[in-house]
């Protein structure tokens, strides 16, 4: 970046340096485009130029129109890489630093940060933050997220060789040199988010922790259940090779809810009372039928909740069901009655990465957990368009895609 600033210098203001970066038009059009550099525009920003970052099942909902995003945005909410430039601001971190960058926006200094909510910052997302969390109507939202559409404050995310990072003096981590950037890049996002899934669900030791959902973030909270002292741990999902990827990665029983009964097995599986802890590691884009679809559209509903009733249904009368799994619509026949008559705990949302990602980064650097084997394709940025629809498709047994620019 150094260099480029002499570049910028000697143009005198009449161009602007350019970059590649992931870029979203429009639903299932996603291209590796010429953009302009990222740029201070505060002095709390830092500009890093990225080494790794990952494609998100979050990230997915963008790409199939179900979050919707009117303009083109660089994507990416995974990120990592190396400090070139500093606002005047930011004093803890250095020019050649290697850091990590959690996912949400934060500043660190307002009355939701205050309150250990990160995910809930009212400075952040200057464009649509409010109370009424109404995410349809686009008004209302929680706090800026990267890469995450104008929702979410419009914030250009990671996926391209150089990206700005906001309240920089709060935010990013530094990397220590003995790590590769594959086995830290996840604290970014689906490490904390699978975590949080497993601290919501109050885990004490000894219970039973039922994850619907084996790709990057159910195998993460797997994990993390194990971490937490979980008794046994159960992996759920409809694709072979992912359940595969669970029981080698997060040493599960996994449960095949294609052909399986995944409610019964699951009661048969604990004396028939359910799971103590049901994680949704799914949320809306779950397999869908032709005629849930169509009930979709007469109902003005995106997606389903059939994953969030499933875990409703397997839990415990007294347990909890937490969850992570994306959801961004008003559903009917939400199981109101169901949750009442068996007093289920219901927590959910964005995880607070910046509350766990010390501890989380400390369990990588003691070995007490290893993160990288999720990874299955690792390829240049330039091959991001295509990655994109292969793991959005399940195809070539696709779990978690690392892109380097």
């Amino acid at each position: 970046m150094v260099q480029r600033q002499k570049m910028a210098a000697e143009l005198n203001g009449s161009e602007k340096l350019k970059m590649k970066a992931l870029v979203f038009h429009k639903p299932k059009d996603v291209r590796v485009d010429t953009v302009n550099d990222p740029k201070i525009e505060h002095e709390q920003d830092a500009i890093i130029r990225v080494t790794s970052t990952g494609i998100c099942g979050s990230d997915l909902h963008i790409y199939n129109g179900m979050v919707p995003q009117p303009r083109p945005m660089v994507l990416g909410h995974e990120f990592m890489g190396v400090v070139e430039e500093l606002g005047t601001g930011v004093t803890n971190l250095r020019v050649g630093d290697r850091v990590v960058v959690p996912f949400p926006v934060s500043c660190g200094k307002c009355h939701f940060c205050d309150m250990q909510l990160p995910t809930h910052c009212e400075r952040s997302n200057e464009k649509t933050y409010g109370p009424e969390g109404d995410i349809i109507k686009g008004k209302g939202a929680g706090g800026a997220l990267y890469g995450y559409t104008d929702i979410y404050g419009g914030v250009d995310g990671g996926q391209a060789e150089y990206a700005r990072v906001r309240y920089a003096h709060y935010n990013p981590r530094i990397v220590p040199d003995s790590l590769t950037d594959e086995q830290v890049l996840f604290l970014t996002d689906i490490f904390p988010t699978g975590w949080a899934a497993v601290e919501w669900g109050e885990i004490k030791g000894g219970e039973t922790v039922a994850v619907f959902g084996c790709g990057p973030v159910g195998i993460m909270a797997q994990k993390a259940a194990w971490l937490k002292g979980a008794k046994r741990v159960i992996g759920i999902d409809i694709e072979e090779y992912r359940l595969e990827k669970a029981r080698a990665a997060a040493r599960v029983e996994t449960i095949n809810a294609w052909d399986t009964d995944t409610v019964k097995m699951i009661r048969e599986l604990t004396h028939g009372y359910g799971a103590d802890v049901c994680i949704d590691a799914v949320g809306m884009e779950a397999h869908r039928s032709t005629a849930e679809k169509v009930m979709n559209v007469v109902h003005m509903e995106k997606g389903t909740m059939k994953v969030l009733e499933s875990c409703l249904a397997a839990v415990r009368r007294g347990g909890t069901v937490s969850v992570v799994g994306v959801y961004g619509s008003p559903y009917d026949n939400f199981p109101l009655y169901k949750w009442f008559d068996k007093g289920i705990k219901l927590r959910g949302g964005q995880a607070l990465v910046q509350n766990y990602i010390d501890l989380l980064l400390e369990m990588v650097v003691n070995g007490k957990v290893v993160l990288d084997d999720v990874i299955t394709h690792k390829v240049p940025l330039s091959e991001a368009s295509h990655m994109y629809k292969i793991f959005n498709d399940k195809d070539d047994n696709c779990v978690k895609v690392v892109l380097k620019p």
